[in-house]
């Protein structure tokens, strides 16, 4: 049985592109697959994981919408970020050649991604739960005229034949990832960037999000990320996912976190954490 201790979860099953990007993070821990985002906080919340790996968006699909309404509920922590280079594999069984491809499975996002080259080669696209789980499919079923799109690291998990590599439209296709633990993590501003992530609720005034932004202008604080999202629930009002450059431990940041507080309904900090080394780059 696994070490909980090291251990690190996410959504998905072995050999999705969560499972590449946790191998990748955190080479050294067990990856535990489970069955949905919530399960990977349940994961960690409950003591099974130490870590969990949950996606927060995609340079060409966008931003995980899930995350953002299960974010604003939980006690975990962010703790680091992972930027993850998203490349798409064309995998048949051992002995197969991509011209007996006629059928090709995938997750419907990566179907989206490698259009131009499913349209050129006049492939069957079938809509499928996961890259990983048609990658299984395609190993269990041994047809040379069916292939999967998915990752390095499940072909070499199912014993599948890489028959054409990086097949996505996009070359610059990424996805951003952030860990979560149970406990905060205190970053050494000395070994790089440093980020923090926060939920705001703005208070009902007139110009009350441009009052709230104030004051990381006046403090030149460098704003990463920010997008608005309704809460749901049968509500109409507005939350804000915010990420920005520096530590709420520094004065001007501070500054800027207070006023932000005066226009805000609430105000929840998920996580201060080092920039990826991509980021940084």
């Amino acid at each position: 049985m696994n070490d909980p201790q090291n251990t690190i979860a996410f959504m998905g099953v072995e050999g999705a592109n969560a499972d590449l990007a946790c191998r990748q993070k955190e080479p050294y821990m067990h990856t535990l697959p489970v069955a949905s985002f919530e399960d990977v906080f349940e994961a960690v919340d409950s003591g099974r994981a130490r870590l969990g790996m949950i996606p927060i968006e995609n340079s060409q699909a966008g931003r995980v919408a899930e995350i953002h309404n299960i974010l604003p509920h939980t006690n975990l922590h962010i703790v680091a970020e992972h930027i993850q280079k998203v490349e798409h594999h064309l995998l048949g069984p051992k002995g197969a050649k991509t011209g007996d491809v006629k059928e090709v499975y995938s997750h419907p996002q990566a179907l989206m991604q490698c259009r131009k080259y499913l349209r050129e080669h006049h492939f069957n696209s079938n809509i499928w739960s996961n890259t990983a789980t048609a990658a299984k499919n395609v190993a269990e079923w041994k047809d040379n005229t069916k292939a999967a799109i998915a990752s390095g690291l499940a072909a070499e998990l199912y014993g599948l034949e890489i028959l054409e590599r990086n097949i996505e439209d996009a070359d610059d296709n990424i996805t951003l990832f952030v860990l979560l633990a149970k406990e905060p993590v205190d970053p050494d501003p000395s070994e790089g960037r440093t980020l923090t992530s926060l939920l705001f609720e703005l208070r009902n005034v007139p110009a009350a999000l441009y009052k709230a932004l104030g004051g990381f202008a006046t403090n030149g604080i460098d704003m990463i990320k920010l997008e608005s999202y309704i809460k749901g629930g049968g509500s109409t009002e507005a939350q804000f996912f915010m990420t920005f450059e520096g530590n709420p431990a520094e004065q001007h940041v501070k500054r800027a976190i207070e006023e932000l507080g005066f226009f805000s309904r609430r105000v929840k900090v998920l996580g201060v954490y080092l920039a990826d080394e991509k980021r940084r780059g």
